[in-house]
């Protein structure tokens, strides 16, 4: 399965998980919403900027999961806190995703940018910033 998955411009995820700093990736509900046990190891990841112009820029292999069971902040704070290494957060990400009850952290491997290409969103509506898209071939402009 490919996704396209937004990451935070402001906190430069892209630029970290390209230069090796970052190897995971947060994402957090309230409730178990994607990609809560949509995302498996070896599916791949398209990623865009959130803030950027909605080019797909670099891809990676995912290479472990983990789905969290219901969390209280302090849980998840602690949970956050443990892989802080891989995860490189900001201060304004550790407060967003702390608070979050449901976490899944997903690590990543074989990072490399690609040429950017455009993706057609049409069939997706007002989703989120996480697309589970089967093949990135069949969203690719």
């Amino acid at each position: 399965m490919d996704h396209v998955v937004y990451v935070d411009t402001k906190a430069r995820e892209l630029e970290t998980l390209l230069a090796g700093e970052k190897t995971m990736i947060a994402r957090g509900a309230t409730g178990r919403k994607l990609p809560y046990g949509r995302v498996q190891a070896n599916d791949r990841l398209f990623f865009i900027q959130n803030k950027g112009d909605g080019m797909v820029r670099a891809s990676a292999r995912v290479s472990e999961v983990f789905n969290s069971e219901k969390l209280t902040e302090e849980q998840s704070a602690e949970l956050l806190r443990a892989n802080q290494s891989k995860l490189q957060l900001t201060p304004e990400q550790i407060k967003r995703w702390s608070s979050k009850r449901y976490l899944v952290l997903i690590e990543v491997a074989d990072i490399q940018p690609l040429e950017p290409f455009a993706i057609d969103r049409s069939e997706y509506g007002n989703m989120d910033d996480w697309l589970p898209v089967d093949t990135i071939e069949k969203v690719k402009k």
